[in-house]
C-alpha cells in the first residue's frame, strides 16, 4: 500500500474512530434483510422500521407467514417497497430450502438470493462474518475516484482496484471510513473541502485548487493595473 494511502486511511481513523456498520441489527440473518432494503434509500429510515419489526419477526422463520403484500405493508416507509417486498418474500424462502435458514458465508452463494449483489454479500460477509471485502455503494464509488486512490468508471472495477491499492486487513475498516466521510463531509454536491482532513491527498481538491488559481490571478493583476492607473494620475 502506498504512502498516500496509508495517510488517508490514519488521517480518516483519527477523524472516525467509530466508523463501523450504520444498520440497526443482531444477527446475520437481519444485517442481510435490511442491507438489501437500504439500496436506494438512507440506512437513517431503514433503521426507523426494521430493529421494531426484528422484535417480532427475528429469523427467516418467522417471515414465513407473512405474504408478498403484508411485506409490502410493513415496510411501505422504505423506498421502492414493493420490489424490495418481492425480493424479500422470496428470499426467506430461499434461506430456508437451499441453505436451512442459514446465511450463507460465500460470496458465491450470497449473490444466488434475489435481491443481493456483490456490495449486499460484501456488507454481510464483513459484518457479520469478518470476511476482508470492500461493498463499494454510491459513497465508497465516489470518494475512491474523486481523492484519487481509484480512476474507474464502474462500481466492480472500483471495488477491485481498491482491494489492489489497499492492505487486505484494512479493506473492511476502509469501507466504513469512506462511507463515513461520504456522508458527513465530503456530499456529492458541496463536498466540504474546507473542513476535509484529507485534502492534501485528495485529487479533486488539487484540481478545484488549481482550476481556482488562474482566476486569483487576474484578479491581482486586475488590481496591480488599477494601482499603476492611479499612479499615472497622480
Amino acid at each position: 500500500m502506498r504512502k498516500k494511502e496509508k495517510e488517508i486511511i490514519r488521517l480518516l481513523q483519527e477523524r472516525y474512530p467509530d466508523a463501523a456498520c450504520e444498520l440497526i441489527h443482531e444477527t446475520p440473518f437481519q444485517l442481510l434483510v435490511s442491507t438489501v432494503l437500504s439500496a436506494q434509500t438512507t440506512d437513517v429510515q431503514v433503521n426507523k422500521v426494521m430493529p421494531p419489526l426484528y422484535e417480532v419477526l427475528p429469523g427467516p422463520e418467522d417471515w414465513l407467514n407473512l405474504s408478498q403484500e403484508e411485506i409490502e405493508e410493513r415496510i411501505r416507509t422504505i423506498g421502492l417497497y414493493k420490489s424490495k417486498a418481492k425480493n424479500l418474500y422470496r428470499l426467506v424462502r430461499d434461506l430456508i430450502d437451499r441453505f436451512d435458514g442459514q446465511v450463507p458465508r460465500t460470496m458465491e452463494e450470497l449473490i444466488t438470493l434475489p435481491g443481493v449483489g456483490r456490495k449486499t454479500a460484501n456488507v454481510v460477509l464483513s459484518n457479520a462474518y469478518g470476511v476482508p471485502g470492500i461493498a463499494v455503494d454510491t459513497h465508497v464509488f465516489r470518494l475512491a475516484n474523486r481523492i484519487g486512490i481509484t480512476d474507474e468508471k464502474d462500481v466492480e472495477k472500483t471495488e477491485q482496484a481498491l482491494m489492489k491499492a489497499l492492505d487486505k486487513n484494512v479493506w473492511i475498516m476502509a469501507h466504513h471510513l469512506l462511507i463515513f466521510h461520504g456522508r458527513r463531509t465530503c456530499f456529492a454536491r458541496n463536498p466540504q473541502c474546507h473542513e476535509c482532513t484529507i485534502q492534501d491527498y485528495c485529487k479533486y481538491y488539487k484540481d478545484i485548487t488549481r482550476q481556482s488559481k488562474p482566476r486569483r490571478l487576474k484578479k491581482t493583476q486586475a488590481t496591480q493595473d488599477l494601482a499603476e492607473e492611479a499612479k499615472e494620475l497622480l
